[in-house]
């Protein structure tokens, strides 16, 4: 029985020590894109290098979803994962979910997490998006605005929506980062 009793103490301790591990960043829970299933940021992606992207479907920019795709599925396996965040903070986004899901799954392809329309700059702002900015000294400038987060849940860097995902100096970056988090896990 005291063995019993004992295991459970030190697998509750276990769980609180990890629940407290979890970086700022990820300590949100998030609906999906068009759906009504939610995805604790922590859970999902706590240990993973992340690329944040405030996205648009009426942009100059929404062709870096193909982009996004392509780096997603070039880097998934070495532990990115981007996260896509549509916003209408600067009038560029489809009015209903389901036309937001449609561009992005049938036109581009993606099939990285896209997760709910929500407001990334201004008084507005969601707080993981404000917690984005702090963290980072800058914000959100227009669509497509991308921040680069190491395992550790630390902004590594951010980058403009002028940055393509394929950009020599973001890609460089990109793989130091993942290098870095591969080398800490190891």
């Amino acid at each position: 029985m005291k063995i019993r009793l004992l295991a459970l103490i030190l697998s509750l301790a276990t769980a609180g020590v990890s629940a407290n591990q979890c970086p700022d960043l990820l300590k949100f829970v998030k609906r999906k894109l068009n759906s009504q299933d939610t995805v604790n940021l922590c859970d999902e992606y706590q240990g993973k290098t992340l690329l944040f992207v405030n996205t648009a479907s009426y942009c100059g920019f929404t062709p870096q979803f193909e982009g996004l795709e392509k780096l997603y599925a070039d880097y998934q396996d070495k532990g990115l994962v981007v996260l896509g965040f549509p916003s209408h903070d600067f009038n560029q986004e489809a009015d209903s979910e389901s036309k937001t899901a449609e561009l992005c799954e049938l036109t581009y392809g993606v099939k990285f997490p896209m997760f709910e329309p929500m407001a990334v700059r201004g008084d507005d702002a969601d707080p993981l998006y404000r917690m984005l900015e702090a963290k980072s000294g800058t914000s959100v400038k227009w669509n497509f605005y991308k921040y680069l987060v190491n395992a550790n849940g630390e902004v590594v860097e951010s980058y403009s929506s002028f940055t393509k995902p394929q950009d020599k100096d973001f890609i460089e970056t990109l793989e130091k980062t993942l290098n870095q988090d591969s080398e800490v896990k190891g």
